[in-house]
This record gives structure tokens, sequence and C-alpha cells, in this order.
């Protein structure tokens, strides 16, 4: 390394103006989540930083980093970004004005804005994505267990399966509202495939967040709750006899961005975070 590397390195380090460095704020955000939780295909991580250290005064959280999100944390004097999808996750050979991606990588760089995604990290994790989807389960159902456990961290890993507690758990309806409730949509339809009446009382429920099939696939539960699936994906599902809800992708993620922004809160004091208000769904009912 470099002697401008070094010192470079030895600056990352520091805390100055009372405010966390970087290398402090993802320390914060690996003890919560180590990045080791993500799956082997995903780009969790730093994925932008400046070349100019500065201390972190505001963060600012999305379930997405779009050019309009990208313009809130502007605004808002954000110096750091904490996106759950990752921004980039195919390579880019040129950082150019002609993509909507390579903007917002120019913009940040250009700004003092650093990127960091935890995605799976944060599905995995107790207390983290998945866990916060199947909470509406609580009173009726066990904790939940990962389907796919972490290797190093059996407790973590992917997706959750719930079975029914001795009261025989909720019917297929009483689910329905809860987590139309849970996520926010209390007013919207969402896409179900039925099997079942809404009566039914179910026993075992298998949920993924995000785009949950790879997960889901095989699993002996009668009810599976995810983001979006495809055709061919819920017919499979029905015909091995389990119901499908599917909530839209980025719905079975976002309501964990208020767990995400007391937990920052909590271990940085007097930065201020704060939650996308432009961040939202791309997919929304028609009102014609």
């Amino acid at each position: 390394m470099s002697f401008v590397g070094k010192i470079s390195g030895q600056i990352r380090k520091m805390s100055t103006g009372g405010y966390p460095s970087l290398p402090k704020v993802l320390e914060v955000l690996r003890t919560f989540a180590p990045e080791t939780l993500a799956e082997p295909w995903d780009n969790v991580g730093l994925l932008v930083e400046p070349a100019t250290p500065k201390p972190v005064s505001g963060v600012l959280l999305t379930n997405d980093l779009t050019e309009e999100v990208l313009q809130e944390a502007v605004k808002l004097r954000a110096d750091l970004v904490i996106s759950y999808h990752p921004p980039l996750f195919e390579p880019l050979k040129r950082i150019t004005q002609a993509s909507w991606k390579e903007r917002i990588v120019a913009t940040c760089l250009e700004r003092g804005i650093a990127v960091y995604s935890p995605h799976t990290a944060w599905d995995s994790v107790r207390g983290g994505v998945n866990d916060c989807l199947g909470k509406f389960l609580s009173e009726k159902y066990d904790k939940g267990e990962p389907i796919v456990p972490n290797k190093d961290r059996p407790d973590c890993g992917a997706g959750r399966i719930y079975q029914s507690l001795e009261d025989g758990g909720m019917s297929v309806s009483e689910i329905i509202a809860k987590l139309k409730l849970h996520i926010s949509t209390p007013d919207q339809k969402i896409p179900v495939a039925l099997v079942h009446p809404l009566t039914h009382k179910v026993k075992s429920v298998a949920l993924c967040a995000g785009s949950g099939w790879s997960v889901l696939k095989g699993q002996k539960a009668e009810l599976f709750i995810t983001g979006e699936m495809s055709h061919h994906s819920i017919l499979d599902a029905n015909h091995s006899g389990s119901s499908v809800l599917l909530t839209n992708h980025s719905n079975s993620e976002r309501m964990f961005l208020p767990t995400a922004k007391a937990y920052l809160e909590s271990h940085l004091e007097g930065v201020s975070v704060n939650i996308s208000s432009v961040d939202r769904d791309p997919l929304s009912l028609d009102t014609i």
C-alpha cells in the first residue's frame, strides 16, 4: 500500500466533528447483521465509497435507491444511503450519464454520498426482514424457524416456517386481513391463489420476503407468503397443496425500515436517520 493509501485509511478510521466515521457506522451495521449471513450470489456491503473521508451526520434508509430517492438524499444532506436492495448488482463498464444506475453512482461520488446495501444479510438475521414480515403471526404461531439455516449461524437463514400453537392457528381470511394491515395496505386487494376455504385454520405458514419461490419450493406448508411469484410457480404451489398470498415485492420488505431506523438511532448518537418518503413499490393498483 502506498503512503497516500495508508494515510487515507487512517483518516477513514477517525471520527470528526462529533459524528462517527463511515467505518464506525459500518461496524454498527455489521454488528447487527454480518455480511457473511448474505446469500453467496448477493452483492452486499459498501458499494460506493467517496474518495474524501468525512463524518456521517445523516443517513437515509430506503428499500430501493432510485434517482428520486437520491434527490431526497441530496436535499437532506445525507452522507450515507442504506439501500436494502443493492443498486449495483451487475458490473458497470463505465460511469456516464447514459443510464439511471450510472447517474446514481456518478452523483453519489460527486456529492460525497456513500452507499451500503445489506439485502439478504438483513433477510437472514434474527430480528431482520423475514422475522419482521412474520411478526403478525406471533400470537397464534411459534417464533418461526429458518427454512434454509445459515451453516455458521443456524438460528439465522433464508425464509421462515411457522407452526400453529395449540389453538389451531388463524383462518385464511384472518391471515389475509392481518397481513394487509401489517404491510400497511389494509384497503387494497392483494393477489391470492387459494386451495383452502377462507374459514380454514392454517396450521403451517412458510414465508420469504421478496421473490421467495426458490426458498419456498418444496416446503410442506399450507400457506406461502412472499412478495412475488411466477405464474408457473403459483400453479406448482397450488398443486402441491399450498395456498399463496402475494404482497408485491418490496411491500414484503419495506416494513422493516422503521426497525432499522430505531436500531441506528440507538447506536449512532446525534446522527440524523431518515426513512425515504419517496421510496415505494413500482407496482400499484390502477385508478381507472
